[in-house]
């Protein structure tokens, strides 16, 4: 019976994490890149009683034998990248992938990060940041005397010049992506840094291979569908109260045993 204690505890645990991940998914709903958490759950080791294949007889083996498990643990915590909805917003410097990739942005130590968040802006040297104020790699400038920005599905960024009426190319978008972008690990802020598991980045042009298109005047939205989370929510609630009944079975039946002797 003891037994049943820690295995029930394990449970509780287990759907305590499952409902911080789902908590943390609904209230980013309204965060523009964010894409959702999954968390993976994986049984425990098993105590065997008697042998799966034990010998029962001379001529007979045991058909199933008997494990009994140990509870659960939470095995890991998975980013799905799927893509968001799209939404227009009307802003020059929005800009969405349509498909695979990830614009890489330079945090001030120098280091690389990455982000489906293509909410930019411009800082006072004309430079294309996020609303971090860290600049987009390739870095472009805007100058403050060209008007009609265009960024082309290919990532091409131009600008008219007003003087001349001549168009000038102002500079090229890439994107980046993984092997693996589940190994991406999270830093914050909609960002992501390279991890040994996600493997080594992958630079491309827009709409070239296997890499996404821009979408100029669009953020990328959530991916996370509420619906969804709300029954997770309610799923996971459910079953910690069901390992939180366990518990309390458990420790009825230690205070019927040590009630015997009275």
């Amino acid at each position: 019976m003891i037994r049943g204690l820690y295995t029930a505890a394990s449970g509780m645990l287990a759907q305590q994490t499952q409902i911080d991940v789902t908590s943390n998914n609904i209230s980013n709903v309204n965060t523009t890149g964010f894409k959702k958490d999954r968390a993976e759950f994986q049984d425990l080791m098993y105590e065997s009683l008697n042998y799966t294949g034990g010998a029962t007889s001379d001529i007979s083996t045991n058909p199933t034998g008997i494990d009994v498990g140990m509870g659960v643990r939470v095995s890991g915590i998975q980013k799905a990248f799927l893509q968001g909805n799209l939404k227009q917003t009307g802003n020059d410097l929005d800009i969405a992938i349509e498909g695979k990739g990830f614009f890489q942005i330079t945090l001030p130590n120098g280091e690389a990060a990455y982000t489906r968040n293509g909410s930019f802006k411009v800082d006072d040297e004309g430079g294309i940041v996020n609303g971090q104020g860290f600049r987009l790699e390739p870095e472009i400038v805007i100058p403050e005397t060209l008007t009609n920005l265009s960024i082309a599905q290919d990532g091409t960024v131009s600008a008219m010049n007003p003087t001349t009426g001549a168009t000038e190319v102002l500079g090229q978008i890439t994107i980046i992506d993984f092997i693996n972008p589940a190994g991406l690990t999270p830093y914050g802020d909609t960002l992501f840094i390279e991890s040994e598991a996600s493997g080594a980045p992958i630079e491309g042009i827009p709409t070239v291979d296997a890499f996404g298109s821009l979408r100029q005047g669009m953020i990328e939205s959530s991916n996370v569908a509420l619906v969804t989370e709300m029954v997770d929510l309610i799923t996971a609630q459910r079953a910690y109260e069901a390992n939180s009944k366990a518990i309390t079975t458990t420790d009825d039946m230690l205070d019927i045993v040590n009630r015997l002797k009275r």
